[in-house]
């Protein structure tokens, strides 16, 4: 049985990751970095291989005090981060179900959504200050390593940044399902009334793949 083990024992071999690592490492030490150092592979702990059903790319983690927590669009703290806000919306506009003022998506992990950001380091208020240091060549290995050994995942693709990935994609064996990125900015385009959860169920129980239990 694949695991996500097969797949870091050799990325963790290789010069960009070296480098990477190198780079972290410092940056830990002379920064506030988040997540968590314990928490930066947090999302493939709590969603080993065998059981990933759905993928959820994001960009890098909240910058912000203590919001990030080692899974894409997930948060610990309160008030919701706009972007949540807005899938949280569109979750109960889609399945009908309550939403909570708790941002933690730890329980969508434990159901089977792997919840990466393609960047998954970043300095204390600042965005993208991780980006092109390694962490993208990481991901797309990610991707790779699922198109080739796992079929009938739902890719849920939300804004231009998580979509450079769709080109990894394998179409025929699993379902892609694009909008645009539930922030504020352009939420309104194609996000809202996207029906991504029912749709990404609808999708599972075709498959005869137990479906996600979206409520949290």
């Amino acid at each position: 049985m694949r695991t996500w083990n097969d797949l870091f024992s050799v990325e963790k071999k290789k010069d960009y990751f070296l480098k990477l690592t190198d780079f972290v490492d410092e940056e830990y030490q002379k920064y506030t970095i988040y997540p968590k150092k314990e928490e930066i592979f947090r999302a493939y702990q709590l969603t080993p291989f065998e059981k990933v059903k759905v993928v959820i790319i994001g960009q890098d983690p909240y910058h912000g005090v203590n919001q990030a927590n080692g899974l894409a669009f997930s948060c610990l703290t309160y008030p919701l981060p706009p972007s949540l806000k807005n899938i949280y919306q569109e979750l109960a506009n889609d399945l009908k179900i309550f939403v909570p003022n708790n941002g933690d998506l730890t329980k969508w992990a434990n159901e089977g959504v792997l919840l990466i950001n393609a960047i998954l380091t970043v300095r204390k208020n600042e965005p993208l200050t991780h980006e092109n240091k390694g962490w993208e060549e990481f991901t797309e290995a990610v991707i790779k390593y699922l198109v080739l050994n796992k079929k009938n995942i739902v890719y849920i693709l939300w804004g231009a940044y998580a979509q450079k990935y769709e080109q990894y994609l394998n179409k025929e064996d699993n379902l892609i399902l694009k909008s645009s990125h539930p922030s504020p900015l352009s939420a309104h385009r194609s996000f809202f009334g996207s029906k991504v959860f029912s749709k990404t169920n609808a999708y599972l129980k075709a498959h005869n793949i137990k479906p996600i239990n979206w409520q949290l």
